[in-house]
């Protein structure tokens, strides 16, 4: 079998490469010379554990190729799948669907027999119809049919996430029963593999499954800023956020994940998909008011954080020294996207403080987004040298190894402000450091 991929991103290349590794013939089209050129030259472009690897064996098997003539591309193959950008769109953050209206056109005039055009961006409701008034019209005589696919892919964790995945989501084009069979029997020869470890394939309609993507990534964005609130509050009232979500979690229907209180959540899907959910309700005039709200907190929270270190260090760091720990918007990738770190240390640099930070993957990805003062160090105890005050903002497995004892003896100060819960609070009392996490009483019960 044979597929196309539009789009080497880090949701078009995850995804090839585990179709590739499915043993399906896999054409991607990437068309930034730069990108193409690692990609071609075995060099991936993005961090993902274990990418590396998974490209380069079906490279070599002869499964898994990148070019940017995309009519070689969609030439015999049974599905095409659009994995190109949506950012917010300047303004109202509606998702820009113009690289996916781009792709639609370029992929009509590349057709040449039936394939089924599968939607993988994040798109807004409607976007599949779309596609297929955009292809009717660029070629009337075109064979084809649409689905949607959307990608449930957590950075860091992508491989294992596609490869045993909690579901898979194909909406088809339930008005039209017989195409909608075609694609439905390619589809189901595309995910064969998962099928084998049952793993569950929903078909719904085109819109269903376009809805339900920003509406799971809106509810765990939810939860997060749920528990955030929840940190706060046992903050005020010397209760214990982690005994708290530990007895929320054990309710089947809460579930324990995204109960991990911190400086707010970030990254290329939650702050994106919220605001296109928002937007999207507006538009049909059901106002989506629960995520409308968890946008506005998870912004206010970001710059609660830098206030929260600033108290901590009495209120005054001009001419202070600041070593941060991690930069990323979660650990195991270099994305800086949305981090929560961007205007945390904007707002930490413009109050007079020099920042000494490091992050185990993604200082290339960081400096065009942090001050052009920051200094980037070389490891976690090289950034607390000489420092008056450390912050954690990622939760490196790394930084939890760190011992208090080594971190005081390089600290010029004692102020440690842990905004990720990593540290055992009374170590750091121990060590005597200055310690506050985030919903946590100074003195807390081992479990």
């Amino acid at each position: 079998m044979r597929i196309a991929m539009i789009g080497g991103g880090y949701v078009g290349l995850v995804s090839a490469a585990c179709f590739a590794e499915f043993g399906i013939e896999v054409a991607v089209v990437e068309n930034s010379p730069e990108r193409l050129s690692a990609l071609q030259d075995g060099r991936i472009p993005i961090y993902e554990p274990g990418l590396d690897t998974l490209v380069a064996s079906n490279m070599q098997a002869g499964r898994l190729s990148f070019g940017d003539d995309i009519a070689a591309a969609v030439r015999g193959a049974e599905a095409v799948f659009i994995a190109v950008g949506t950012p917010p769109r300047n303004g109202d953050g509606a998702a820009d669907m113009q690289y996916v209206h781009a792709a639609a056109k370029q992929i009509a005039q590349a057709l040449t027999g039936y394939a089924v055009i599968v939607t993988k961006s994040t798109v807004p409701t409607g976007t599949s119809r779309r596609i297929a008034g955009i292809i009717r019209e660029t070629r009337p005589d075109a064979d084809f049919d649409v689905a949607s696919n959307p990608e449930f892919l957590r950075e860091g964790s992508a491989i294992g996430d596609f490869m045993r995945p909690d579901r898979v989501i194909i909406g088809l084009d339930l008005d039209a029963p017989d195409r909608g069979a075609r694609a439905e029997s390619i589809m189901r020869r595309v995910y064969r593999p998962l099928s084998l470890i049952e793993a569950p394939l929903l078909f719904t309609g085109l819109e269903t499954a376009e809805l339900t993507k920003y509406a799971s990534n809106s509810f765990l964005a939810m939860k997060i800023s749920f528990i955030n609130e929840m940190a706060d509050l046992c903050d005020k009232l010397g209760a214990n956020v982690h005994d708290l979500a530990r007895g929320m979690g054990l309710d089947n229907r809460i579930g324990k994940k995204f109960l991990h209180p911190g400086p707010g959540y970030g990254g290329s899907c939650f702050p994106k998909d919220t605001l296109a959910l928002s937007r999207i309700g507006q538009e049909a005039g059901s106002p989506c008011r629960l995520v409308e709200t968890t946008v506005q907190l998870n912004d206010a929270r970001k710059i609660g954080m830098a206030g929260r270190i600033i108290a901590a260090c009495n209120g005054d760091i001009a001419g202070k020294t600041i070593a941060v720990l991690g930069l990323t918007f979660k650990p195991e990738t270099d994305d800086m996207r949305e981090s929560p770190s961007i205007p945390i240390l904007h707002r930490l640099s413009e109050a007079g403080a020099t920042l000494r930070v490091f992050d185990p993957v993604g200082h290339d990805t960081a400096r065009p987004m942090l001050p052009p003062e920051t200094i980037y160090c070389t490891d976690a105890l090289d950034a607390a040298t000489g420092a008056d005050a450390l912050v954690v903002l990622t939760e490196w497995n790394i930084f939890r190894a760190m011992s208090p004892t080594a971190i005081k003896k390089v600290m010029a100060g004692k102020i440690v402000v842990d905004l990720r819960n990593i540290f055992d609070p009374q170590a750091m009392k121990e060590a005597g450091m200055t310690y506050q996490s985030i919903g946590r009483p100074e003195k807390i019960r081992h479990t």
